[in-house]
């Protein structure tokens, strides 16, 4: 008979929370052609939306194309750019007498959270306007949603795999704001590695500094939880280990994957846990001036965490985002046993490098300057803000981004 010694152990009890449905997800090199019979159990009308030359020049999409092209009665759409509302409703209007069995998207998050959009409108003919968060006219979506099936060729925003469609106007007084429900997340989901191998270094780098800012802003975050957590560690591991490799060998089928695997992943820590102040700039700094996503996140990641950790460590030293930061260090530095200091020292110089290493822009690059920092700070986006791991005040905000600029 077993026995074991008693004694008392302090056990804190786990915070409630709750964790969005995950949709099918169909992993691995050659998934892709499971399309046709995925899609045909919706129906034989289709969209497809894709981007716009990166998706003609790949021979593997051009293969899917044709594919369905023979299958299916399908009506194409090019989203390329940041997608816009107008866009959105355009394609809804237009497509009122075809009404499609089943919307496909094929490429990186702009084809993705356009699809979803139009996906979850084309039942009722609704206008976005309707219901995007912020600047529109604040209607309760019901749905019902057209099935949805994405396909991502690049390995970033992770959209694929959360209920946000972020739209775009871009200029003086543009936005950036999510269309955002359940009902919008897709049916199936189909990670393809081999997809994503004709993407450009410099977009699969940028597109990797916002899967892992996704990923590590979403483990420190107020609101990270058990599940988001283990999921998250998952996704940096990975993205560690295989983002320099997927930017400089490109053909190598093992760090595509990995970097897959770590941006769809992403998605759901996101969705279940919220950002942080990179994503809260990125908001306004996307909408008011033509600067790729991936790129503000890549730009500011490392100047963002800098002062995260040396503001908690001056003003909240108890703050759980220290050991969480400490954690990601060690796993960069692949060595468990590294002291805190030194692991988040580590974490700052690899995110360091990485963005010296990765040619991440300034922010001036794409006409930012001082004079439109109250701007920047006075539309962050205040969800993300709310969620970074220390409340950062209007000042510290406005010298990160003017350490960027």
């Amino acid at each position: 008979m077993l026995s074991f010694p008693r004694r008392r152990e302090s056990i804190v009890v786990m915070r409630a929370f709750s964790f969005a449905a995950t949709p099918h997800i169909h992993f691995g090199a050659g998934k892709r052609c499971e399309l046709s019979a995925i899609a045909e159990s919706f129906g034989r009308r289709l969209l497809l939306v894709t981007g716009g030359a990166s998706f003609d020049a790949s021979p593997l999409c051009a293969q899917l194309y044709e594919q369905l092209k023979r299958d299916f009665d399908v009506h194409r759409i090019r989203a390329s750019g940041e997608p816009s509302p107008q866009l959105v409703d355009e394609t809804v209007a237009s497509l009122a007498e075809m009404k499609p069995d089943c919307v496909v998207a094929i490429g990186g998050g702009s084809p993705v959270d356009a699809a979803k959009a139009m996906a979850g409108l084309l039942p009722s003919g609704d206008s976005v306007m309707e219901y995007l968060e912020g600047v529109g006219r604040g209607k309760t979506y019901t749905g019902p949603s057209t099935p949805f099936i994405a396909l991502p060729t690049t390995a970033g925003t992770g959209g694929e795999t959360s209920k946000n469609a972020v739209l775009s106007a871009i200029g003086k007084h543009g936005f950036k704001k999510s269309f955002r429900h359940e009902l919008l997340v897709p049916r199936h989901i189909i990670l393809d590695p081999e997809l994503t191998l004709s993407c450009p270094a410099n977009v699969t780098a940028a597109c990797g500094m916002d899967a892992f800012t996704q990923l590590l802003e979403s483990y420190v975050s107020k609101n990270a939880n058990p599940m988001s957590d283990a999921l998250a560690i998952s996704g940096i591991t990975k993205a560690t280990r295989s983002l320099p490799i997927a930017v400089e060998q490109g053909d190598n089928l093992a760090a595509r994957a990995d970097m897959l695997y770590a941006s769809s992943v992403s998605g759901l820590t996101l969705a279940n846990a919220g950002l942080g102040s990179v994503h809260g700039l990125a908001s306004p700094i996307g909408a008011y001036f033509p600067m790729p996503h991936g790129e503000v996140c890549g730009s500011l990641l490392f100047a963002a965490t800098r002062l995260n950790i040396e503001t908690m460590r001056s003003r909240a030293p108890d703050n759980i985002g220290l050991r969480k930061y400490a954690e990601v260090g060690r796993i960069m530095a692949n060595n468990p046993g590294l002291d805190a200091q030194a692991a988040r020292n580590h974490l700052l110089c690899t995110l360091e490098a990485w963005t010296i290493r990765f040619e991440m822009p300034l922010l001036s690059a794409y006409g930012v300057a001082e004079s439109d920092v109250p701007q920047l700070i006075a539309h962050a986006s205040p969800g993300s803000m709310k969620t970074n791991p220390v409340t950062l005040t209007d000042h510290e905000v406005g010298t990160l981004i003017k350490t960027r600029l």
